[in-house]
């Protein structure tokens, strides 16, 4: 209650406010993220009380996450790194002529992905921060090395496909300096690839360059179809048997999301593609998955919400973000004299409990905004394809230079929109590329990070229990899936025989 009444002055609920609307856009413009909102306006906190700063970045920072559906559902372009997995079921319905239902399923779940997180920040944060310690490089190895094996759930019946494309991602992350001892690989003397490929290009090049060539060659061919949309749907887009049935994949998408945010160093990027892939591998009807259906939406956009609670976990319990975002939200604490850490709880109970209130109050105006905004962002499909597609590839450009202020990214969007577009020809997965380029990094540095510590002894990984637990899942289901295809596989011979 002390939280609440820090948060609702009339002026502390106006920056939360704004801070919402600046997220959202933050979010929604491809190449921009809720991380640039915060440490773009984290300059106009420095004269506000402790409240005001906490509260305003936080509403950026939840505003970004969650904007980013709007660019995945209408443009098959990820509005940030955290929703890339929705494009691949928001996208598909609408364009299956559905945007609004899309729209409405993927605000109406990242409020419960919110709120979720949010939940267990609240009540159960040094219980879950105090079992995050026990992880050292060689558990973060592990739980990396199993996301890895999930590439192939996304095979689309094809495992040799998922292979390449997973190999591929992984091989274009391990461009640059290596970590651990800064040696250049695969750089050919080109300076600019000793830093190499940003994330933010990657995914603007393999996704929204894909999509303005792919919609340029259609017109060429006269294939535009004007976007067939449906009237304005009733509710939320879905009906109470439909929010029953998905209960389960609700819980499953929001535990990964808070568990991968409790890792340091991982976040949103990651989050959404790995609970989108864990919840297809133990969804009864996987074959949904791709196709449009509500279970994907779910799955990615609860997730990715859920970790923003999970980042601020470690954090607020032992002085370590999860992310870039709380990184940054970090130093605005300590700008204002708070350090975070074990003693927050106790030397600043209210300002904890004001943040809290914060993500509350942040969460459902989001929600409110989004919702009643929806018919104004599906108007932006009734724009004829040339202008809307022009604007977008305008877009992507600025998005790419504004990263790192570098020409080069330019460059590589170019690149990655050839090799997207290669990909979508072949019907090569994109999805397997993208779990491998953003996970690559992360794996080698902990497993480096492990060899080292442990003088190179890699039965390390199997005598400490839960690194030894994940790795034997991992190969235990990259066995199973094998074993399933190769039966699959056969099964058609043998009806021709």
């Amino acid at each position: 209650m002390t939280g609440f009444l820090a948060v609702f002055h009339p002026g502390t609920l106006l920056l939360i406010l704004l801070g919402c609307i600046v997220g959202i856009i933050f979010g929604a413009v491809p190449g921009l993220s809720g991380t640039l909102a915060v440490a773009l306006c984290l300059p106009f906190t420095y004269s506000m009380n402790s409240v005001d700063s906490v509260s305003v970045l936080l509403a950026l920072y939840l505003g970004g996450v969650s904007g980013g559906l709007i660019a995945s559902v209408l443009l098959r372009i990820p509005g940030t790194p955290g929703s890339v997995a929705t494009i691949w079921d928001g996208g598909k319905m609408a364009e299956n002529g559905e945007p609004h239902r899309a729209l409405g399923i993927g605000i109406t779940y990242s409020l419960i992905g919110n709120l979720f997180g949010v939940f267990c920040m609240a009540f159960i944060s040094p219980q879950i921060a105090s079992f995050a310690r026990k992880f050292g490089p060689c558990e973060y190895a592990a739980v990396i090395f199993f996301a890895l094996t999930l590439i192939s759930s996304l095979s689309d019946g094809d495992m040799l496909k998922a292979l390449i494309s997973g190999c591929a991602g992984l091989i274009f992350a391990m461009v640059g300096v290596a970590p651990m001892d800064n040696v250049r690989r695969f750089t050919f003397g080109v300076p600019d690839l000793n830093s190499g490929f940003a994330l933010i290009s990657m995914m603007i090049g393999f996704f929204a360059i894909t999509e303005v060539v792919s919609g340029a060659v259609d017109a060429r061919k006269g294939n535009v179809q004007k976007a067939a949309l449906a009237g304005r749907i009733k509710g939320l887009g879905f009906t109470l048997r439909e929010f029953a049935a998905q209960i389960w994949n609700t819980i499953l998408a929001c535990v990964v999301g808070l568990g991968i945010g409790i890792l340091p160093g991982i976040g949103a990027s990651s989050a959404n593609i790995i609970a989108y892939v864990t919840c297809k591998s133990a969804s009864r009807h996987p074959e949904r998955y791709g196709t449009g259906s509500m279970d994907g939406i779910i799955a990615s956009e609860a997730s990715n919400n859920a970790c923003c609670g999970g980042t601020l976990i470690p954090l607020i319990s032992l002085g370590i973000p999860g992310d870039a975002c709380t990184a940054i939200l970090l130093g605005g604490l300590m700008i204002h004299g708070v350090v975070p850490g074990p003693q927050m709880f106790q030397n600043n109970g209210d300002l904890i409990n004001a943040m809290i209130a914060a993500m509350i109050v942040a969460s459902i105006l989001i929600f409110l905004l989004q919702i009643g905004a929806t018919r104004f962002f599906v108007r932006m499909l009734s724009l004829p394809k040339n202008i809307l597609l022009s604007i977008v590839a305008c877009l992507c450009v600025v998005g790419a230079f504004t990263n790192n202020s570098r020409i080069f990214d330019v460059y590589s969007i170019l690149l990655f929109g050839f090799i997207g577009f290669l990909f979508r020809k072949l019907k090569i997965p994109a999805a397997p590329f993208m779990l491998g380029f953003v996970l690559e990094n992360y794996f080698e540095t902990y497993f480096r990070r492990a060899i080292a510590t442990y003088a190179g002894d890699l039965t390390i990984f199997f005598t400490r229990p839960i690194s030894a637990v994940f790795i034997i899942v991992g190969i235990a289901s990259m066995i199973w899936r094998l074993a399933r295809s190769v039966r699959g596989g056969k099964a058609p011979v043998s009806r021709r025989d």
